[in-house]
């Protein structure tokens, strides 16, 4: 279990959270932003469990959330849209016979 980057995995070795300009160094992709943090749930009320926090509309962009906690967990990389794209289309073309 470590803090890491959402998107490529690089991870955060510093004790304290990241601030709102910090980056990945690997990516470039901001690191206090909501997909990173404890609270983030898809399942919640603005994908969000911390009810004092405001709504974010883009969560994988940095933001000013004062209850931002990094989270520790495993790395699993982002699925590609892509690969869903493909994934259905195939599964179209067995539901049509194509």
């Amino acid at each position: 279990m470590t803090r890491h980057c959402w998107k490529c995995g690089t991870e955060w070795t510093l004790s304290v959270n990241p601030g709102r300009g910090e980056t990945c160094a690997n990516c470039c992709t901001d690191l206090r932003c909501c997909v990173n943090c404890v609270s983030y749930d898809l399942a919640a009320a603005h994908q969000c469990r911390d009810r004092r926090a405001d709504p974010e509309m883009d969560k994988h962009a940095g933001n000013f959330c004062e209850f931002f906690e990094f989270m520790k967990r495993k790395f699993n990389p982002p699925s590609s849209d892509k690969s869903r794209e493909l994934v259905a289309r195939q599964e179209m073309r067995k539901l049509f016979g194509d």
